[in-house]
């Protein structure tokens, strides 16, 4: 069953991407974690263990959603990433494990050593 989103929504000044879907579920999803979570190899990798972490996204912004046949969309994001295509699965799966997702990403940061910022640099 294939998860298409009867609306795609961006809110940039939240920087949330707001999904929706014909049943009722949505998904509000941060820039930050659809950037590092990015299905490209860039991210991912070629392989199991080869996932690279992506830190000093916090205030990482879409610019812009390119649709991708009739099966994804591509992200453009403003720190110049936008090679990963985000097929409707990828979606549902980061929307529907976004709290398992999320803290894991938290985790791997700590344990990297790295802070988030609270405040953009300027």
């Amino acid at each position: 069953m294939t998860h298409r989103p009867s609306e795609i929504k961006l809110h940039q000044k939240s920087r949330v991407l707001e999904l929706a879907y014909e049943d009722g579920t949505r998904f509000e999803l941060p820039c930050e974690y659809l950037r590092v979570y990015s299905p490209s190899a860039e991210v991912r990798g070629h392989g199991p263990g080869q996932e690279v972490l992506q830190v000093g996204k916090e205030f990482v912004e879409i610019e812009d959603i390119e649709p991708v046949g009739n099966y994804a969309v591509k992200l453009k994001f403003s720190d110049g990433h936008d090679s990963g295509i985000y097929s409707w699965e990828t979606l549902w799966e980061l929307g529907t494990r976004y709290e398992e997702y999320w803290q894991d990403y938290l985790k791997r940061l700590e344990e990297a050593g790295y802070t988030r910022r609270t405040e953009p640099e300027f």
